[in-house]
């Protein structure tokens, strides 16, 4: 008998594979635009994700391109407040 806190949950496949609704470019590019200057070091991960997710909803090329603006400026903010990871420490040699 299985118990309901033991579910695993099930995704379906064919749900992963489902293009995201088009969805308005202009509505799209604004709030790229909001997420770009709405950012912070806390939310950074979260903001650059659903800026991703966006731009998947964007089927013109010519909007993709304007979108590519936003999307570097984001992405940018994003290698400047990822903490770097500190190196391994060396062995001395003997």
């Amino acid at each position: 008998m299985r118990r309901d806190d033991d579910d695993l949950g099930f995704v379906a496949l064919s749900s992963l594979k489902k293009k995201p609704a088009a969805a308005d470019p202009a509505a799209v590019l604004a709030e790229l635009r909001r997420i770009y200057f709405k950012t912070t070091k806390r939310t950074i991960e979260h903001d650059f994700t659903h800026a991703i997710n966006l731009v998947k909803t964007i089927e013109s090329e010519d909007d993709r391109q304007k979108a590519t603006v936003f999307m570097e400026g984001i992405n940018e903010l994003r290698k400047e407040w990822t903490p770097k990871p500190k190196p391994a420490p060396r062995k001395p040699r003997k």
